[in-house]
């Protein structure tokens, strides 16, 4: 299939199943919850999550009308971390009062299994398994977390995997999953009518996670490790502050940061969701064109 056909099914398939998953996920009450240490989005109380299966359901529909082995670990994560993410989104908060979703500890252990289960298939290498997972979690993990203001997932994903189609690594379903970015920022764009939720970003960024394993297992050079670095930047940020925050707090009492995921400490310096999206879509899309330009130069 090529990058054309596959970018139109992906949009195609996103922007007819849009309409209904967001009257089924308002049927369903699939709501989000907001945080009471974010007051400022007390007003997107209620706005409906799990939106990013829309975009699970273009890749799926398009890797089944170009099945190929290669893409086995990418259904166990699309499916596994989904599965996951219902279960955060939907299940938990409805049989257990008074819980937005797993537990974090809950949470990684499926992940950890997850993530192995997918890499067996690649390798039975354990280094090799133990890499790979490790980069689908650290993705799967950061990604998700950028799922905090209106836009920012949207935006972000539509550059990271816009990044890997042009790279190649198997362009028509990284080309059908633009193609569903483009239709869920549509939804997601301020003032956002649906939030990708677990279900959408753990899969995702799960996927992700691989796509890098597979560019990292081919670092030879110092250029190809600045444009890995580069290109994971935002990622970094949106992952690495929340754990900092957690133990400092547990160890000093102080925070580090005024707030984390790192977003919503530009958020309570004062800054607008569509300044804090531009600001991070500009640095990911930067990023983005270092590495490319570092590893199609090395």
């Amino acid at each position: 299939m090529n990058s054309l056909t596959a970018a139109a099914i992906g949009t195609a398939v996103a922007a007819v199943s849009s309409p209904f998953l967001l009257d089924l996920l308002k049927r369903l009450k699939s709501r989000q919850t907001i945080s009471e240490h974010v007051a400022e989005h007390a007003h997107k109380q209620g706005t409906p999550t799990m939106g990013g299966l829309m975009i699970l359901v273009a890749a799926l529909v398009t890797i089944a009308l170009d099945w190929r082995s290669e893409y086995m670990p990418f259904v166990i994560l699309l499916l596994g971390f989904g599965a996951i993410g219902f279960v955060d989104d939907f299940v938990v908060p409805r049989l257990m009062a008074g819980k937005r979703g797993l537990g974090w500890r809950h949470k990684l252990i499926l992940q950890v299994l997850l993530g192995a289960a997918a890499m067996w298939t690649i390798s039975h290498e354990p280094l090799t398994i133990a890499w790979g997972t490790f980069s689908i979690l650290f993705f799967s993990n950061a990604y998700n977390f950028s799922d905090g203001i209106d836009g920012l997932a949207g935006s972000l994903g539509l550059i990271l995997f816009g990044f890997f189609a042009l790279m190649s690594l198997l362009p028509g379903f990284q080309w059908a999953m633009v193609g569903g970015f483009l239709v869920f920022l549509y939804w997601n764009r301020f003032p956002a009518k649906v939030f990708m939720g677990d279900v959408g970003a753990l899969p995702i960024g799960a996927v992700l996670g691989l796509m890098m394993y597979f560019i990292g297992s081919t670092l030879p050079t110092t250029l190809s490790w600045v444009g890995f670095v580069a290109f994971a930047f935002v990622m970094i940020a949106e992952l690495v502050p929340p754990p900092l925050q957690v133990l400092s707090v547990k160890l000093t009492g102080k925070r580090i940061f005024p707030r984390t995921p790192i977003h919503h400490a530009f958020q309570a310096a004062g800054w607008s969701e569509l300044k804090i999206v531009g600001l991070f879509a500009g640095v990911q899309l930067a990023g983005a064109a270092v590495a490319y330009y570092c590893f199609t130069a090395s």
